[in-house]
């Protein structure tokens, strides 16, 4: 087990030991002690460490992940995991907005709730939020899929291409070209796997899923005020 106080050393310090120590056939546990909501911790892993940041940590942490296991053990600011590739990071409190920005791969865990735009632009990774999500989640989200297990605020899945939205709560209104779609035995399968994933017990049925229109997808002048 590796210890690192951000009392008595620098986040560069933190993530050039990070870098620099173990690797893909040699994962390493890390403990980060007294992050003080740091930004920037534990970016651009490229090994499979288990780091566990045990406080409140800033923006972007966890960035640019692949394979590392990352939790946070408080809240967390913008910007979470934002284009990961691969691995794990959960937050065991709430997240601020943009969790997963872009991500492409992995799995990005909330045990409280998710500000706004969480999921935007998402391109592969999954995303499953204990919690309720602020407004326009789900923007541009390409590919993977978006489970929440409270509510959705307005402008759920605005613009969304081929990405699905699980929400087990109520929904504001939704965002340009995004729907309420039929919930088939294949997504419940889907869902029922995520969840398991994420370490969380609901009963799939009462999960609505939501989807493209696919209105939006070449340009039309009667959509024009949509775009």
């Amino acid at each position: 087990m590796n210890i690192i106080d951000l009392d008595t050393s620098s986040v560069r310090e933190l993530n050039a030991r990070l870098h620099g120590e173990g690797g893909a056939d040699a994962p390493d546990e890390w403990r980060v002690l007294n992050p003080h909501g740091k930004h920037s911790l534990a970016v651009g892993l490229d090994a499979a460490h288990k780091v566990s940041i045990e406080g409140h940590a800033g923006y972007y942490c966890g960035g640019m992940n692949k394979e590392a296991e990352i939790t946070v053990k408080g809240q967390c600011g913008k910007g979470l995991a934002e284009n990961i590739m691969s691995g794990t990071v959960r937050v065991e409190g709430n997240a601020a907005d943009a969790v997963g920005a872009s991500g492409r791969g992995g799995l990005i865990v909330i045990e409280g709730d998710a500000s706004s735009r969480c999921g935007i632009s998402m391109k592969g990774v999954d995303i499953v939020v204990k919690g309720s999500v602020g407004h326009m989640s789900g923007f541009m989200a390409q590919a993977g899929h978006l489970v929440v297990c409270g509510d959705a605020d307005d402008d759920l899945g605005d613009s969304i291409y081929e990405a699905a939205i699980y929400v087990r709560g109520d929904t504001g209104a939704l965002g340009a070209d995004c729907i309420e779609k039929e919930m088939r035995p294949e997504h419940a399968e889907t869902l029922e796997q995520l969840l398991e994933r994420a370490g969380m017990a609901y009963d799939v049925s009462a999960f609505r899923r939501f989807g493209s229109a696919r209105k939006l997808y070449n340009f039309d002048v009667d959509n024009a005020g949509n775009y």
